[in-house]
């Protein structure tokens, strides 16, 4: 015979039941992301002034150059667009504050409204509505309207940083590679390695978001490769009218 109470099992220490699981995953795959930027534009630039001279010198100037200015354009880009993002979560987290302290309950009835049209009957809804505003009502109401965690906003300098670091770990692949290696093999080797790492993030990428591996692999190198041989026709084309 059961009791009125069930018996809630256990849960797994190591079973990602906290919603900071998708916002970690998240910033995971923006690092790769962007690491895989800083590969293709800095292979790009070292491989573009490789076709125009055989100078090491010039090469590694034009890399730094390109790895810096990437790093800092990835940081401020993410800074700007993250700020706004955070700028509008507050806004509409503000607006839903004044709502609940001027009409309490006519967003109790919206809220039940919006369980309803998750699927859940008009009583149960409703009770669910009633427990969760009397928990915590602006979590409650903002995590069913608007999708927002307000103990979990997005922090635009951990973006900012977290590109801009991505970026640079990835950029500095090409730039040593082309820096160390001998004049008779660098172009090879660097694009080598350049297509070794774009498969990888192509892989890890697609593996985090659950999509055709091959094709992401495939889709990534193939767009490397292009990069790196139109910024070498073009550095061989210039190189060639200046000398």
């Amino acid at each position: 015979m059961t009791s009125d109470s069930a018996e809630v099992p256990a849960l797994h220490d190591d079973e990602p039941h906290e919603g900071g699981v998708a916002s970690r995953l998240n910033w995971l795959r923006a690092g790769v992301l962007g690491a895989n930027d800083g590969i293709v534009s800095t292979a790009g630039i070292v491989v573009g002034v490789a076709g125009a001279t055989s100078d090491t010198h010039t090469i590694l100037i034009a890399g730094i150059a390109g790895l810096c200015a990437g790093a800092l354009s990835m940081a401020a880009g993410e800074y700007v667009s993250v700020s706004t993002q955070r700028d509008t979560e507050q806004a509409l987290l503000a607006k839903e504050r004044r709502e609940l302290a001027e009409e309490p309950e006519e967003e109790l009835a919206e809220l039940a409204f919006l369980y309803e049209q998750k699927g859940l009957s008009a009583d149960l809804a409703m009770r669910v509505a009633e427990e969760l505003t009397e928990h915590d009502a602006l979590a409650a109401h903002a995590e069913v309207e608007l999708g927002i965690d307000p103990d979990n906003l997005t922090n635009p300098w951990h973006a900012a940083w977290a590109s801009m670091i991505a970026f640079t770990v990835g950029a500095l692949l090409p730039l040593l590679t082309i820096g160390l290696a001998s004049a008779s093999t660098r172009l090879w080797v660097t694009v080598a390695s350049v297509a070794v790492a774009l498969a990888l993030t192509g892989y890890v990428s697609a593996r985090m978001g659950d999509a055709d591996a091959r094709r992401a692999v495939l889709r990534n190198v193939g767009g490397g490769l292009l990069a790196m041989l139109v910024t070498y026709l073009i550095g061989q084309a210039v190189g060639t009218q200046v000398g």
